[in-house]
């Protein structure tokens, strides 16, 4: 799939029911694995052994995962749940009629040093034929094949002002706290309005004045 070579296809079938026998998830998480997918395929995995690239430093193979859906909404916590289950980073490539996102997260090892895993934003394409998703395999790595792949998809979420260079960390970093800021904001905007005391929203504009300029600052 996305042009990747032969000899990285799997396409192996994936029984759904695999991520929601674990005890520890919920009927409701469950019941979206069981309405909300039809299957799902592994079909690629990225790695020194099966391309022309380095071993990764941090990321040591890359799988793809094609998931077929009975709708166009697949709730976000299935895709968390798949990610927490397997040791690796994912690409989820969804498909609906015909028509494809890509979904990635950016995942990282967690502190414990064991085979677990920290998953963070998740970002994703718009629904496109699958030759018009803006996936390319750029990087001589396996880890910068990831990196870019993430990047892609994020499109101007993790763009990096002119002029400066940003590990992919620090890209996801800024976002969270890009997201983070406009969350405080719409929610200060909020209250400013439904304050009746003046010195409560004269304190109120100045700690959202705050949040603005920290803002600024991030978005350039």
């Amino acid at each position: 799939m996305i042009g990747l070579p032969k000899s990285t296809e799997f396409n192996r079938r994936i029984p759904k029911q695999k991520f929601y026998e674990n005890i520890s998830v919920s009927p409701t998480l469950k019941r979206v694995f069981i309405d909300q997918i039809k299957v799902i395929y592994w079909r690629n995995k990225v790695a020194a052994t099966t391309m022309n690239l380095a071993a990764g430093d941090t990321v040591t193979e890359l799988e793809v995962f094609e998931i077929k859906l009975n709708g166009q909404q697949l709730d976000e916590s299935v895709l968390r749940q798949i990610d927490k289950e397997i040791p690796y980073h994912i690409l989820f490539l969804l498909e609906y009629d015909g028509k494809y996102q890509a979904w990635t997260a950016y995942k990282e090892a967690a502190a414990s040093g064991s085979n677990a895993f920290k998953v963070g934003t998740y970002y994703h394409t718009d629904w496109l034929p699958e030759d018009e998703l803006p996936l390319k395999v750029e990087g001589l790595s396996v880890d910068k094949v990831y990196e870019n792949f993430v990047r892609q998809i994020a499109g101007d979420a993790l763009r990096a002002e002119d002029g400066k260079t940003e590990s992919l960390k620090e890209s996801v970093e800024r976002d969270t706290r890009r997201q983070e800021l406009e969350k405080q904001i719409a929610a200060l905007q909020t209250k400013v309005r439904k304050e009746k005391q003046l010195n409560k929203q004269v304190q109120l504009n100045a700690e959202l004045k705050k949040l603005k300029k920290e803002l600024e600052g991030i978005v350039g």
